[in-house]
């Protein structure tokens, strides 16, 4: 159950994480306003609060494996939001990244 409910908070975590910087993104960069960046510094801050609810009380751990998440679901949100088409490298590294986070959070650990 545990995993169950890490793997949701990642999911949660990650739409506030990378939401939050793709309407960084669309405020500033794309001329959206000032509001778009501030909802996303808002989802950015959302993001830190969802992930201190991993049960894993290490936050080095916790952070790196949101690293593996991000990576990945950024190429997600960009097919999706973005159009973005990646490549077998881009699909490739962001497999990679999930199968680190996997060992980060969940290997059996001897404590």
């Amino acid at each position: 159950m545990l995993v169950l409910r890490s793997a949701a908070l990642f999911v949660v975590a990650a739409l506030f994480e990378i939401g939050g910087a793709w309407l960084v993104w669309q405020g500033v960069r794309e001329n959206r306003g000032w509001l778009w960046a501030a909802g996303g510094v808002l989802a950015l801050g959302a993001y830190g609060f969802v992930a201190t609810f991993q049960p894993d009380a290490h936050f080095g751990r916790v952070l790196a494996a949101y690293g593996g998440i991000f990576v990945a679901g950024s190429i997600l949100w960009g097919v999706v939001a973005d159009g973005y088409r990646p490549d077998r490298w881009d699909i490739t590294g962001a497999l990679i990244c999930l199968a680190g986070m996997a060992v980060i959070m969940y290997a059996p650990r001897g404590n």
